[in-house]
């Protein structure tokens, strides 16, 4: 997926706009609220990854046509609906394994099939991975077996480390 950052360049102010477009209709948010007036957006290309870097931070991550957040998009955490995972899946879901109804200790907010989700652990509350949800969440809960969020970032991925980089 990722090994390092080969180009950095800032986005034209056409490219900005659309991003943004594209963040507020994927995220369900006002992005004034996340980003502030004042913008700076510079893309890191890195393989088949391309980062965001949103005035000086890594916030958002692109792999093919998926728009998604990074782990260090703290601001966003509170608007992503949660998977709240028991302390046996957080290995298995920081080794980038997808997550599995029986791992789920609850569901904190309401979501549709593809949406994306924030993973964190019982404990603490740890984000450990973003996810894509694969049902919606009225039929998630009831379920007791399979597969339910398809992991597309993680602590401790390619991508992460690549974001400690930066």
């Amino acid at each position: 997926m990722v090994s390092r950052a080969s180009r950095r360049h800032f986005l034209k102010e056409k490219e900005v706009k659309k991003l943004l477009a594209d963040v507020s209709k994927r995220f369900k948010v006002e992005v004034e609220k996340l980003f502030g007036p004042k913008l700076s957006i510079e893309i890191a290309e890195a393989q088949t990854t391309k980062i965001f870097i949103v005035n000086d931070e890594p916030l958002l991550a692109e792999s093919g046509d998926e728009l998604f957040p990074t782990l260090l998009f703290e601001k966003l955490f509170p608007s992503l609906p949660k998977v709240v995972v028991d302390m046996g899946a957080v290995s298995r879901v920081c080794n980038g394994a997808d997550v599995m109804a029986p791992g789920v200790v609850r569901i904190e907010g309401e979501f549709d099939e593809k949406d994306l989700l924030l993973i964190t652990d019982e404990r603490h509350g740890k984000p450990l991975a973003i996810g894509v949800a694969l049902f919606g969440s009225h039929v998630v809960k009831p379920l007791q077996h399979g597969k339910i969020v398809k992991t597309i970032h993680h602590v401790g991925d390619k991508l992460w480390s690549v974001l400690k980089d930066i």
